[in-house]
Protein backbone atom coordinates (compact mmCIF):
# COMPACT_ATOMS: atom_id res chain seq x y z
CA UNK A 1 0.00 0.00 0.00
CA UNK A 2 1.50 3.33 -1.01
CA UNK A 3 0.58 6.63 0.66
CA UNK A 4 0.44 10.19 -0.67
CA UNK A 5 3.26 12.64 -0.11
CA UNK A 6 1.58 15.17 2.18
CA UNK A 7 3.94 17.94 1.00
CA UNK A 8 2.55 17.76 -2.54
CA UNK A 9 -0.04 20.38 -3.39
CA UNK A 10 -1.82 18.66 -6.32
CA UNK A 11 -4.77 16.44 -5.33
CA UNK A 12 -4.07 12.74 -5.71
CA UNK A 13 -5.75 9.80 -7.42
CA UNK A 14 -6.36 6.67 -5.36
CA UNK A 15 -6.12 3.48 -7.42
CA UNK A 16 -7.18 0.22 -5.76
CA UNK A 17 -6.48 -3.11 -7.50
CA UNK A 18 -5.08 -6.41 -6.26
CA UNK A 19 -3.16 -7.02 -9.51
CA UNK A 20 0.40 -5.69 -9.24
CA UNK A 21 0.70 -5.39 -13.03
CA UNK A 22 -2.39 -3.20 -13.23
CA UNK A 23 -1.07 -0.99 -10.43
CA UNK A 24 2.28 -0.47 -12.17
CA UNK A 25 0.60 0.19 -15.52
CA UNK A 26 -1.78 2.76 -13.99
CA UNK A 27 1.04 4.55 -12.16
CA UNK A 28 3.14 4.69 -15.31
CA UNK A 29 0.24 5.99 -17.39
CA UNK A 30 -1.18 8.55 -14.94
CA UNK A 31 1.73 9.45 -12.66
CA UNK A 32 2.66 12.56 -14.65
CA UNK A 33 -0.92 13.81 -14.54
CA UNK A 34 -1.35 13.63 -10.75
CA UNK A 35 0.13 11.88 -7.70
CA UNK A 36 -1.10 8.27 -7.58
CA UNK A 37 -1.84 6.50 -4.30
CA UNK A 38 -2.36 2.73 -4.46
CA UNK A 39 -4.00 0.01 -2.42
CA UNK A 40 -4.48 -3.69 -3.02
CA UNK A 41 -7.86 -4.36 -1.43
CA UNK A 42 -11.11 -2.73 -0.34
CA UNK A 43 -9.84 -2.73 3.24
CA UNK A 44 -6.65 -0.90 2.27
CA UNK A 45 -8.66 1.52 0.15
CA UNK A 46 -10.90 2.41 3.07
CA UNK A 47 -7.87 2.97 5.29
CA UNK A 48 -6.32 5.32 2.72
CA UNK A 49 -9.58 7.22 2.35
CA UNK A 50 -9.85 7.71 6.10
CA UNK A 51 -6.22 8.78 6.42
CA UNK A 52 -5.98 11.08 3.38
CA UNK A 53 -9.53 11.76 2.17
CA UNK A 54 -9.05 15.53 2.04
CA UNK A 55 -6.05 15.26 -0.30
CA UNK A 56 -7.67 12.77 -2.68
CA UNK A 57 -9.61 13.91 -5.74
CA UNK A 58 -10.36 10.70 -7.64
CA UNK A 59 -10.91 7.07 -6.67
CA UNK A 60 -10.47 4.34 -9.28
CA UNK A 61 -11.35 0.87 -8.02
CA UNK A 62 -11.22 -2.54 -9.62
CA UNK A 63 -14.40 -4.56 -9.12
CA UNK A 64 -13.08 -8.09 -8.50
CA UNK A 65 -10.69 -8.25 -5.57
CA UNK A 66 -10.16 -10.69 -2.69
CA UNK A 67 -12.71 -10.12 0.03
CA UNK A 68 -15.19 -7.35 -0.73
CA UNK A 69 -15.95 -6.11 -4.25
CA UNK A 70 -15.01 -2.64 -5.45
CA UNK A 71 -18.67 -1.57 -5.22
CA UNK A 72 -18.32 -1.55 -1.44
CA UNK A 73 -15.33 0.79 -1.55
CA UNK A 74 -17.16 3.15 -3.90
CA UNK A 75 -20.19 3.18 -1.60
CA UNK A 76 -17.93 3.90 1.37
CA UNK A 77 -16.31 6.82 -0.45
CA UNK A 78 -19.66 8.25 -1.59
CA UNK A 79 -21.01 8.33 1.98
CA UNK A 80 -17.92 9.78 3.66
CA UNK A 81 -16.02 11.69 0.97
CA UNK A 82 -18.58 12.93 -1.58
CA UNK A 83 -16.10 15.35 -3.19
CA UNK A 84 -14.06 12.41 -4.53
CA UNK A 85 -14.93 11.41 -8.11
CA UNK A 86 -15.50 7.64 -8.19
CA UNK A 87 -14.65 5.39 -11.13
CA UNK A 88 -15.15 1.62 -11.46
CA UNK A 89 -12.92 -0.52 -13.66
CA UNK A 90 -12.89 -4.25 -14.40
CA UNK A 91 -11.80 -6.77 -17.00
CA UNK A 92 -15.02 -8.74 -16.60
CA UNK A 93 -18.47 -8.18 -18.03
CA UNK A 94 -20.30 -7.64 -14.75
CA UNK A 95 -23.29 -5.71 -15.97
CA UNK A 96 -25.46 -6.25 -12.89
CA UNK A 97 -22.91 -4.86 -10.46
CA UNK A 98 -22.09 -1.96 -12.77
CA UNK A 99 -25.75 -0.97 -13.18
CA UNK A 100 -26.19 -1.22 -9.42
CA UNK A 101 -23.22 1.07 -8.84
CA UNK A 102 -24.57 3.63 -11.32
CA UNK A 103 -28.09 3.52 -9.89
CA UNK A 104 -26.83 4.05 -6.33
CA UNK A 105 -24.78 7.04 -7.39
CA UNK A 106 -21.56 5.31 -6.47
CA UNK A 107 -19.64 5.96 -9.69
CA UNK A 108 -18.96 8.75 -12.15
CA UNK A 109 -17.60 6.46 -14.89
CA UNK A 110 -17.18 2.81 -15.73
CA UNK A 111 -13.96 1.93 -17.58
CA UNK A 112 -13.49 -1.56 -18.98
CA UNK A 113 -10.09 -3.24 -19.01
CA UNK A 114 -7.81 -3.39 -20.91
CA UNK A 115 -7.49 0.39 -20.93
CA UNK A 116 -6.79 2.58 -23.89
CA UNK A 117 -3.96 4.77 -22.58
CA UNK A 118 -5.13 7.97 -24.32
CA UNK A 119 -8.72 7.50 -23.22
CA UNK A 120 -7.63 6.64 -19.67
CA UNK A 121 -5.59 9.83 -19.37
CA UNK A 122 -8.50 11.88 -20.71
CA UNK A 123 -10.86 10.26 -18.20
CA UNK A 124 -8.50 11.02 -15.31
CA UNK A 125 -8.00 14.61 -16.45
CA UNK A 126 -11.76 15.18 -16.61
CA UNK A 127 -12.24 13.51 -13.23
CA UNK A 128 -9.63 15.78 -11.64
CA UNK A 129 -11.31 18.84 -13.13
CA UNK A 130 -14.70 17.67 -11.86
CA UNK A 131 -13.31 17.15 -8.37
CA UNK A 132 -11.91 20.69 -8.43
CA UNK A 133 -15.30 22.07 -9.43
CA UNK A 134 -16.96 20.12 -6.63
CA UNK A 135 -14.55 21.58 -4.09
CA UNK A 136 -15.25 25.11 -5.34
CA UNK A 137 -18.99 24.48 -5.18
CA UNK A 138 -18.76 23.04 -1.68
CA UNK A 139 -16.78 26.06 -0.50
CA UNK A 140 -19.38 28.45 -1.92
CA UNK A 141 -22.18 26.44 -0.30
CA UNK A 142 -20.36 26.49 3.05
CA UNK A 143 -19.96 30.26 2.85
CA UNK A 144 -23.61 30.74 1.96
CA UNK A 145 -24.77 28.45 4.76
CA UNK A 146 -22.57 30.27 7.25
CA UNK A 147 -24.29 33.54 6.36
CA UNK A 148 -27.73 31.92 6.70
CA UNK A 149 -26.67 30.35 9.97
CA UNK A 150 -25.62 33.69 11.43
CA UNK A 151 -28.83 35.32 10.22
CA UNK A 152 -30.89 32.64 11.94
CA UNK A 153 -29.00 32.88 15.22
CA UNK A 154 -29.47 36.67 15.12
CA UNK A 155 -33.19 36.22 14.45
CA UNK A 156 -33.51 33.85 17.39
CA UNK A 157 -31.76 36.28 19.72
CA UNK A 158 -34.14 39.01 18.57
CA UNK A 159 -37.07 36.66 19.13
CA UNK A 160 -36.07 36.13 22.77
CA UNK A 161 -36.20 39.91 23.24
CA UNK A 162 -39.57 40.08 21.49
CA UNK A 163 -41.02 37.28 23.64
CA UNK A 164 -39.92 39.03 26.83
CA UNK A 165 -41.28 42.39 25.70
CA UNK A 166 -44.64 40.91 24.75
CA UNK A 167 -45.09 39.05 28.05
CA UNK A 168 -43.86 41.57 30.66
CA UNK A 169 -43.69 44.82 28.69
CA UNK A 170 -40.97 46.69 26.79
CA UNK A 171 -37.90 48.19 28.40
CA UNK A 172 -37.27 45.34 30.83
CA UNK A 173 -34.04 43.86 29.58
CA UNK A 174 -32.76 41.96 32.64
CA UNK A 175 -34.35 38.59 31.69
CA UNK A 176 -32.96 38.91 28.16
CA UNK A 177 -29.50 39.70 29.54
CA UNK A 178 -29.51 36.70 31.87
CA UNK A 179 -30.93 34.36 29.25
CA UNK A 180 -28.34 35.34 26.63
CA UNK A 181 -25.56 35.15 29.21
CA UNK A 182 -26.60 31.54 29.81
CA UNK A 183 -26.65 30.89 26.09
CA UNK A 184 -23.14 32.29 25.76
CA UNK A 185 -21.79 30.35 28.76
CA UNK A 186 -23.23 27.19 27.22
CA UNK A 187 -21.00 27.78 24.20
CA UNK A 188 -23.94 28.17 21.81
CA UNK A 189 -22.15 30.02 19.02
CA UNK A 190 -22.53 29.20 15.35
CA UNK A 191 -24.31 25.92 15.88
CA UNK A 192 -25.09 24.08 12.67
CA UNK A 193 -28.81 23.76 11.97
CA UNK A 194 -29.78 21.22 9.32
CA UNK A 195 -29.72 23.68 6.39
CA UNK A 196 -29.22 21.00 3.76
CA UNK A 197 -32.63 19.44 4.47
CA UNK A 198 -34.61 22.57 3.59
CA UNK A 199 -34.72 25.18 0.88
CA UNK A 200 -34.80 28.81 1.96
CA UNK A 201 -38.59 29.23 1.88
CA UNK A 202 -39.14 26.07 3.91
CA UNK A 203 -36.45 27.14 6.35
CA UNK A 204 -38.10 30.51 6.96
CA UNK A 205 -41.46 28.82 7.52
CA UNK A 206 -40.01 26.23 9.88
CA UNK A 207 -38.13 28.90 11.83
CA UNK A 208 -41.27 31.01 12.17
CA UNK A 209 -43.25 28.05 13.44
CA UNK A 210 -40.51 27.05 15.90
CA UNK A 211 -40.29 30.58 17.30
CA UNK A 212 -44.06 30.82 17.61
CA UNK A 213 -44.32 27.51 19.43
CA UNK A 214 -41.52 28.52 21.80
CA UNK A 215 -43.07 31.92 22.54
CA UNK A 216 -46.45 30.29 23.26
CA UNK A 217 -44.82 27.72 25.56
CA UNK A 218 -43.00 30.45 27.52
CA UNK A 219 -46.25 32.43 27.88
CA UNK A 220 -48.10 29.36 29.12
CA UNK A 221 -45.36 28.59 31.65
CA UNK A 222 -45.29 32.20 32.89
CA UNK A 223 -49.06 32.18 33.46
CA UNK A 224 -48.67 28.93 35.37
CA UNK A 225 -45.85 30.36 37.53
CA UNK A 226 -47.81 33.53 38.30
CA UNK A 227 -50.64 31.44 39.71
CA UNK A 228 -48.50 28.74 41.32
CA UNK A 229 -45.96 31.06 42.92
CA UNK A 230 -48.32 33.76 44.16
CA UNK A 231 -46.96 35.19 47.38
CA UNK A 232 -43.38 34.10 46.67
CA UNK A 233 -40.80 36.81 46.11
CA UNK A 234 -37.32 37.45 44.77
CA UNK A 235 -35.84 36.18 48.03
CA UNK A 236 -36.90 32.69 46.99
CA UNK A 237 -35.16 32.98 43.60
CA UNK A 238 -32.93 29.88 43.76
CA UNK A 239 -35.60 27.79 45.49
CA UNK A 240 -38.14 28.73 42.84
CA UNK A 241 -35.66 28.03 40.03
CA UNK A 242 -34.89 24.56 41.38
CA UNK A 243 -38.60 23.91 41.83
CA UNK A 244 -39.70 24.86 38.31
CA UNK A 245 -36.73 23.34 36.46
CA UNK A 246 -36.83 20.05 38.31
CA UNK A 247 -34.29 17.41 37.26
CA UNK A 248 -32.52 19.80 34.88
CA UNK A 249 -30.74 21.42 37.86
CA UNK A 250 -29.62 20.68 41.40
CA UNK A 251 -29.73 23.10 44.32
CA UNK A 252 -27.06 23.43 47.00
CA UNK A 253 -28.09 26.16 49.40
CA UNK A 254 -28.22 29.43 47.50
CA UNK A 255 -26.61 27.95 44.35
CA UNK A 256 -28.42 26.23 41.46
CA UNK A 257 -26.29 24.16 39.07
CA UNK A 258 -26.84 22.86 35.55
CA UNK A 259 -24.76 19.69 35.08
CA UNK A 260 -25.60 19.71 31.34
CA UNK A 261 -25.08 23.39 30.47
CA UNK A 262 -25.74 22.98 26.74
CA UNK A 263 -29.43 22.96 27.68
CA UNK A 264 -29.19 26.72 28.23
CA UNK A 265 -28.46 27.26 24.53
CA UNK A 266 -31.26 25.04 23.28
CA UNK A 267 -33.45 27.60 21.52
CA UNK A 268 -30.65 29.65 19.97
CA UNK A 269 -28.29 26.86 18.95
CA UNK A 270 -30.18 23.76 17.95
CA UNK A 271 -31.39 22.86 14.43
CA UNK A 272 -34.76 24.12 13.27
CA UNK A 273 -36.14 20.58 13.25
CA UNK A 274 -35.47 20.18 16.99
CA UNK A 275 -38.45 21.18 19.11
CA UNK A 276 -37.65 23.27 22.19
CA UNK A 277 -38.22 21.36 25.42
CA UNK A 278 -40.67 22.28 28.19
CA UNK A 279 -37.71 22.69 30.55
CA UNK A 280 -36.16 25.32 28.32
CA UNK A 281 -39.45 27.20 28.05
CA UNK A 282 -39.67 27.05 31.86
CA UNK A 283 -36.17 28.56 32.12
CA UNK A 284 -37.09 31.75 30.24
CA UNK A 285 -40.50 31.89 31.97
CA UNK A 286 -38.73 31.67 35.35
CA UNK A 287 -36.54 34.65 34.42
CA UNK A 288 -39.66 36.63 33.48
CA UNK A 289 -41.36 35.71 36.76
CA UNK A 290 -38.24 36.75 38.66
CA UNK A 291 -38.17 40.09 36.84
CA UNK A 292 -41.74 40.75 37.92
CA UNK A 293 -40.80 39.73 41.47
CA UNK A 294 -37.96 42.26 41.49
CA UNK A 295 -35.04 39.84 41.43
CA UNK A 296 -32.30 38.62 39.12
CA UNK A 297 -29.72 35.87 38.72
CA UNK A 298 -25.98 35.89 38.20
CA UNK A 299 -24.73 33.02 36.01
CA UNK A 300 -21.19 31.69 36.05
CA UNK A 301 -19.28 28.88 34.37
CA UNK A 302 -17.59 26.57 36.88
CA UNK A 303 -15.69 23.79 35.12
CA UNK A 304 -18.17 21.70 33.14
CA UNK A 305 -21.18 23.19 34.92
CA UNK A 306 -23.04 26.52 35.00
CA UNK A 307 -24.24 27.95 38.30
CA UNK A 308 -26.84 30.57 39.20
CA UNK A 309 -27.03 32.76 42.30
CA UNK A 310 -29.46 35.49 43.27
CA UNK A 311 -28.17 39.00 42.59
CA UNK A 312 -29.31 42.60 42.38
CA UNK A 313 -31.11 43.69 39.24
CA UNK A 314 -29.41 46.01 36.79
CA UNK A 315 -31.72 48.97 36.38
CA UNK A 316 -30.55 50.12 32.97
CA UNK A 317 -28.72 48.70 29.97
CA UNK A 318 -26.99 50.33 27.02
CA UNK A 319 -29.27 50.85 24.03
CA UNK A 320 -27.03 48.71 21.83
CA UNK A 321 -26.89 45.81 24.31
CA UNK A 322 -28.97 43.46 22.15
CA UNK A 323 -26.78 44.21 19.14
CA UNK A 324 -23.71 43.41 21.25
CA UNK A 325 -25.17 40.02 22.15
CA UNK A 326 -26.05 39.27 18.53
CA UNK A 327 -22.50 40.07 17.47
CA UNK A 328 -21.05 37.91 20.23
CA UNK A 329 -23.27 34.91 19.57
CA UNK A 330 -22.73 34.96 15.81
CA UNK A 331 -18.98 35.47 15.75
CA UNK A 332 -16.91 32.65 14.27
Amino acid sequence: MSEPNTTQAPPAILFVDDEATAVKYFQRAIGQLAPVVTGGSVEEGKALLDAHGDSLAVLVSDQRMPGEYGNELLRYARERYPHIVRILTTAYSELDQTVEAVNQGQIHRYIKKPWDITALRMEMKQALELSGLRRERDQLVREKLMVLQKQTVATRVGMVHAICASLIGPGRFQPVETYLAGTSLAGARNAEPDWQRLDYADLVGAESQRCGVYGHAVGTKLAEFRARLAGRGAGDATAVLAEVLGAAVRRDGDVVTWAAPDALGEFVARPVADAVSDEHAAWLAALLWLEEAGGALQLQREGDAITARATTRTESFAKDRLAVWIEQLTEA
